[in-house]
């Protein structure tokens, strides 16, 4: 009889990033809001809360009514679920799956993943590379279990509160890093494969339509049109129809 070990979570060197120096900045308009249950009371807050969970983890490209999770949220509202959970529902749920994972590769959904969840970007490819594997081994509700209860989720979020950006504005510097919220959520390896917009225009190259149009299509469609014309200019001549102007 065999056991199934558990591969552990690879090793990867953190880097120096604004969220890992403690902040003593005043707070301002720049700053993230903390939504934490903890403190809330009111449904009125409750909801502001519920959406901000659904701003951090489908960002407003995919804030769409269809995407809601009304049981996830009757239940957080009854306090029979901690906003840890809710968030764990909502990266499990089919809308955010089909809308991040099945259109990303591994490595890009746990990038997306990093920042909307820990609040941070990747420290580099082999972080990147260690939570993949987790991904490929345990499957999408394994890497989001391993990755709520991560020591890092625990003491920055707990249980209670929303995750956010941690620390995208530094008081020395005129701006801050780039929202995660304005960031694409597909890879290149994906963008490159979707259409142009119809609204950019290329300019008419004879060589590459001469090259790329079908030949035998265009051929029949020519043939089909001149057959059209000779044939109405012949009916118009034995006068099956009448002459253009006439009555």
């Amino acid at each position: 009889m065999g056991f199934k070990v558990a591969i552990p979570l690879l090793d990867y060197v953190p880097s120096s990033q604004n969220q890992r120096v403690a902040g003593f900045e005043q707070p301002g308009d720049e700053q993230p809001r903390i939504y934490s249950a903890e403190f809330m009371s009111s449904s009125e807050e409750m909801n502001g809360l519920i959406w901000a969970a659904y701003y951090q983890i489908f960002h407003e490209q995919q804030m769409l009514a269809s995407n809601r999770q009304l049981f996830l949220e009757s239940q957080l509202l009854a306090g029979q679920i901690t906003v840890q959970s809710f968030i764990r529902g909502l990266l499990l749920s089919d809308s955010f799956r089909r809308l991040n994972y099945e259109c990303n590769n591994n490595y890009r959904f746990v990038e997306l993943c990093i920042q909307r969840v820990l609040g941070r970007n990747v420290y580099d490819e082999r972080e990147k590379l260690a939570w993949s594997i987790v991904l490929a081994t345990k499957g999408l509700q394994g890497f989001v279990d391993e990755l709520l209860n991560t020591e890092e989720y625990l003491e920055n979020f707990s249980e209670h509160t929303v995750p956010y950006q941690r620390r995208r504005i530094l008081p020395q510097r005129t701006k801050g890093d780039l929202p995660f919220a304005r960031m694409a959520r597909y890879g290149t390896d994906y963008r490159d494969q979707l259409p142009s917009p119809w609204m950019v225009r290329k300019p008419f190259n004879l060589r590459e339509f001469m090259r790329s149009s079908n030949w035998p299509v265009v051929s029949w469609l020519f043939g089909t049109l001149i057959v059209l014309i000779v044939s109405f200019y012949v009916s118009i001549y034995l006068g099956i129809l009448p002459t253009l102007g006439g009555y």
